[in-house]
């Protein structure tokens, strides 16, 4: 019994590379290059699952990007409440 060889997608892959690379190299670039390849991977996949494997990698990928958005913008939240704090003393005193 021959069983068709699965091909893993190369857009999951790259999503877990830019995954990686946005927590480290590519903060910015990196995360959004991973979000976005790892929907278009999980959409490839879903279409084709007899032909393209690879959906925990897309998904990995995607875990990575959406991780590093929400601690981005958390960060973001906390410096602009300290910094902005620091104003508001200043500016009462």
């Amino acid at each position: 019994m021959n069983l068709p060889l699965r091909q893993t997608s190369t857009l999951a892959v790259v999503s877990l590379v830019f995954g990686i690379l946005g927590w480290t190299l590519l903060p910015l670039i990196g995360t959004v290059v991973a979000i976005v390849t790892g929907h278009m991977a999980r959409a490839e996949i879903r279409r084709a699952p007899d032909r393209i494997e690879g959906d925990g990698l897309a998904l990995a990928g995607l875990v990575l990007g959406y991780a590093a958005l929400a601690l981005g913008v958390v960060a973001l939240l906390v410096f602009v409440l300290f910094f902005g704090g620091l104003v508001a003393l200043a500016s009462a005193g």
